[in-house]
């Protein structure tokens, strides 16, 4: 299944954007720390690199992520150019407090009276800007909601200490190239509901997991053995939670909705969807479509 997900206000929030990136100092990206490049937004890369501003990458929700993965993924922003990265979740009032201070020493020629900082945040919808923005104010400046998409306008707010925060909507792509990405994205509740079928993405995801962290399936659902692939994880799911349609056959439709809620919510414990090492691999094998209008490599021949 290939998830494709770009409402029409997104694109004026691009447009808009990118006018308020010429009076920007730094760029706060946040990404979902679970799968931070399949949560990073190729635009906003592109219209903070045409303008060379330095970005602070804050991998969010680094508590339901793998500690292990965060780091790679940590090293791995660090060796960009114009990059720093750091991890943390921003619902802890103590880890949020320390990124005023990283923005200062990013742009030390700005944050004066005469030229206060003015910093853009910017992310895919449900990463936990509006959290960020409401932990950096400490009110309530942003609406929070567990639906993707609520934020839609752009608005200026004071922080003090001379800096200005630009908080921008949540925005997509208008085209998720790799298919993995969208199923990915669809796992952690960053695409609305409408866009994808519930079974289709929990079915991945019950894969990635079977590959990866088969011990917390096993711990958390009493996963048999014979377990394979994602259609068995979902049904072991329906008959561990007594899951069944009339007739007696496995509710894989509800159970398909639990595992995205369990790995929602952390429940399962600490995943990553994706690390470098495997997104190398991923770009590395991925043919892109004829549909993409992208030229196919031609054959060599020898001359006869």
């Amino acid at each position: 299944m290939s998830i494709q997900w770009f409402p029409g206000h997104m694109n004026s929030a691009r447009k808009k954007a990118a006018e308020s990136m010429e009076k920007t100092d730094l760029v706060i990206e946040v990404l979902d720390a679970r799968l931070p490049e399949a949560s990073s937004n190729p635009m906003i890369t592109e219209l903070r690199k045409a303008r060379q501003r330095p970005c602070l990458k804050i991998l969010n929700k680094s508590d339901l992520a793998d500690p292990a993965a965060t780091q790679a993924w940590l090293k791995y922003y660090e060796a960009q150019p114009q990059v720093h990265a750091i991890a943390l979740s921003c619902k802890k009032a103590s880890e949020v407090a320390k990124i005023p201070a990283v923005c200062m020493k990013l742009t030390p020629h700005r944050g004066t009276t005469l030229k206060p900082l003015r910093v853009m945040i910017m992310g895919i919808p449900n990463v936990g800007k509006s959290t960020l923005m409401n932990a950096l104010l400490k009110k309530r400046v942003a609406k929070v909601g567990d639906e993707p998409a609520v934020t839609k306008t752009q608005q200026r707010l004071f922080l003090g200490n001379n800096i200005v925060l630009i908080d921008t909507p949540g925005m997509m792509w208008p085209k998720i190239a790799h298919p993995t990405d969208g199923l990915m994205l669809a796992a952690s509740h960053a695409i609305g509901v409408n866009a994808i079928i519930e079974e289709e993405v929990a079915d991945f995801l019950a894969s990635q997991l079977l590959e990866h962290y088969r011990a917390m399936l096993a711990a958390r659902y009493g996963l048999p053995s014979s377990v394979n692939d994602g259609v068995g994880v979902l049904e072991a799911i329906a008959q561990k939670r007594g899951l069944r349609l009339r007739g007696g056959e496995a509710d894989v439709e509800k159970a398909a909705h639990t595992l995205l809620q369990d790995y929602r919510s952390g429940i399962l414990g600490r995943i990553s969807l994706e690390t470098p090492e495997r997104r190398v691999a991923l770009l590395a094998s991925y043919q892109p479509p004829v549909s993409l209008g992208l030229e196919q490599p031609r054959e060599e021949y020898e001359p006869e």
